[in-house]
C-alpha cells in the first residue's frame, strides 16, 4: 500500500466526522465556560430589575442561581464530560492520522484550541456582558440542571461526606458572599476608585450598620439630660421650659431615677394658658398647675435595642423620644428619632441647637484636638479612619480601656497606630484629647 492510499485512508469520512464531533464539543465547552461565568458574575439585583420589566431570561437566571452549589456542579459536570470526550477523540484521531506521535500533537492541539475557544473567549465575553448573557444561557442551562441533577446531587453527597472526614461542615444554605458584605465592599471599592463620594458611602453605610448597633451606642447619656422636678414651683417650671432649647424633657419626682413622664412644651403652655384663662387672665392660677396633668407617660427601651427595632419602633408608635434603662431598670440616658436619623444623613441642626461648633480642631502637624466624649464612630467618620468601636462608644472610653487606667492629662498613649494625648480632665472623665496618626 502507497503513501497516497494510507494518506487517502486516514483522512476518510470517518476523520471529518470525528473532527466535526470534536468541533461541536468544543462548542460545548465554550458554552458550559461562558454560562458558568455569566450565571456566577451576573449582578443578582440587575438581573431583579429586568425581570420586573419583564424579562423571562433574566428571572429564569434569578431561579437557577438560587441553588448555586448545584449550578455549579452540573455545569462543572457538563463541561468536564465534553472535554474529556473531545480530547479523547482527537488523541484517537491524530494517532490513526500521524501514529504514535499523534499523542503529544493531540495534546498540544486541543490544550490550545480548549484554552482560546472553550475558556478565555466565552468567559471573557460573558464578564464584558454578564447579566445578558446569563438571561439568554438560563433556559438551557436549567434543562441540563434538572437532567443532570441527580448526578449532581449524589456527587454534592459523596463530597460533604469526604470533607466531613477531614472536620469540615458545609451549610447547604449558606451564601458565598451575603448581600450586606457585598454592598459594603462595592461601596469601599468606589469610594477608594473616587466613583463613590464619601458622604454618600457613609449615609449608605449607616443605613446598613442600624441593625448590629444598640441605642446605647448614640443615646445622650444621663449626665447630660435636662430634666423637671415636678416638686418645683409651676413658675420655674414654666421658666426652665421657656429657656430649654429642647421640646420635650422628662419629668422626675424627688429623685431623678424616678421619672414620671414627659412633658411636651406645647403641651405646658397650652395647659398654662388655658388655666389663667387667656390673654386676660389671672397668673395666681397657675399656683394650681400640677405637670403630671399634662406630662405623657414615659417610654422606656432596654439598652440591647437595635437601631433598627427602635427606629420601627419609633415609626409605629408616632413617637421620637424614648428613655434607655439597663438590665436592673437604672436610667442610662434617651434617644430620639433624631440620633437615629444622624447616624445615616450626619448632624442634623436647627436654629434652637447649640453652637458648639467643630468638633474637631485640626494642627499643622497633622494632629487634631477633640473632646473625650466624641463618639468613635463620628471619629471614624470625619477623619475617614478606622479605630474600632467594640470595646467602646467614645474616644475617651477607647483611651482608658487600652490604658487600663484614667489617665491623668499630658500622658501619652500609642495603639491601634495613633498617637492619643490626654489634655485635659476634669474628675474621673477625660474631657480633651489631642490624636495624631503614627
Amino acid at each position: 500500500m502507497d503513501t497516497q492510499t494510507v494518506a487517502t485512508t486516514a483522512f476518510d469520512s470517518t476523520f471529518w466526522m470525528t473532527a466535526g464531533m470534536i468541533v461541536f464539543l468544543l462548542v460545548c465547552s465554550g458554552f458550559f465556560s461562558g454560562s458558568e461565568t455569566a450565571l456566577t458574575a451576573a449582578s443578582r439585583g440587575k438581573l431583579r430589575t429586568q425581570a420586573d420589566k419583564g424579562s423571562r431570561g433574566a428571572e429564569r437566571a434569578l431561579a437557577i442561581t438560587e441553588d448555586t452549589e448545584r449550578l455549579i456542579g452540573s455545569i462543572l459536570l457538563g463541561n468536564n464530560l465534553v472535554n474529556i470526550l473531545a480530547a479523547s477523540l482527537a488523541t484517537a484521531l491524530f494517532t490513526r492520522a500521524f501514529g504514535e506521535s499523534g499523542v503529544a500533537l493531540a495534546t498540544l492541539v486541543m490544550t490550545l484550541l480548549v484554552l482560546v475557544f472553550a475558556e478565555v473567549l466565552p468567559k471573557t465575553y460573558a464578564i464584558s456582558n454578564a447579566e445578558k448573557a446569563a438571561s439568554a444561557v438560563a433556559a438551557p442551562v436549567g434543562v441540563m440542571v434538572t437532567l443532570l441533577s441527580p448526578v449532581v446531587s449524589a456527587v454534592r453527597l459523596l463530597v460533604r461526606g469526604v470533607l466531613r472526614l477531614f472536620g469540615v461542615q458545609i451549610d447547604p444554605d449558606s451564601h458565598f458572599l451575603a448581600v450586606r458584605e457585598e454592598i459594603a465592599g462595592a461601596l469601599q471599592l468606589g469610594h477608594s476608585e473616587g466613583i463613590v463620594e464619601k458622604e454618600d458611602r457613609d449615609r449608605i453605610m449607616g443605613a446598613l450598620d442600624l441593625d448590629d448597633r444598640f441605642v446605647d451606642e448614640i443615646m445622650l447619656h444621663r449626665s447630660g439630660i435636662e430634666m423637671i422636678n415636678a416638686a418645683m414651683a409651676p413658675e420655674k417650671i414654666l421658666d426652665q421650659c421657656l429657656k430649654s432649647p429642647h421640646t420635650r424633657l422628662p419629668v422626675y419626682l424627688d429623685d431623678p431615677e424616678n421619672i414620671i413622664g414627659v412633658i411636651h412644651a406645647k403641651d405646658l403652655l397650652r395647659s398654662m394658658y388655658a388655666m389663667i384663662g387667656g390673654t386676660n387672665g389671672d397668673a395666681s392660677a397657675l399656683r394650681d398647675f400640677k405637670i403630671t396633668d399634662v406630662a405623657n407617660d414615659p417610654y422606656f427601651v432596654p439598652n440591647t435595642t437595635t437601631l433598627d427595632d427602635q427606629m420601627r419602633e419609633f415609626l409605629q408608635l408616632r413617637s421620637h423620644f424614648a428613655l434607655v434603662v439597663d438590665e436592673y431598670g437604672s436610667l442610662q440616658g434617651l434617644i430620639t428619632l433624631e440620633d437615629i436619623l444622624e447616624e445615616i444623613v450626619g448632624e442634623i441642626t436647627d436654629e434652637f441647637d447649640k453652637d458648639e461648633g467643630d468638633q474637631i480642631t485640626r494642627a499643622e502637624d497633622g494632629s487634631i484636638e477633640i473632646e473625650g466624649a466624641m463618639t468613635i464612630r463620628d471619629l471614624n467618620r470625619a477623619c475617614d479612619w478606622s479605630l474600632p468601636d467594640d470595646e467602646a462608644n467614645t474616644v475617651a472610653g477607647l483611651v482608658m480601656h487600652e490604658a487600663q487606667m484614667i489617665p491623668s492629662a499630658g500622658q501619652v498613649f500609642s495603639f491601634h497606630g495613633f498617637r492619643f494625648e490626654v489634655t485635659a480632665r476634669e474628675g474621673n472623665r477625660i474631657t480633651g484629647l489631642r490624636i495624631r496618626p503614627l
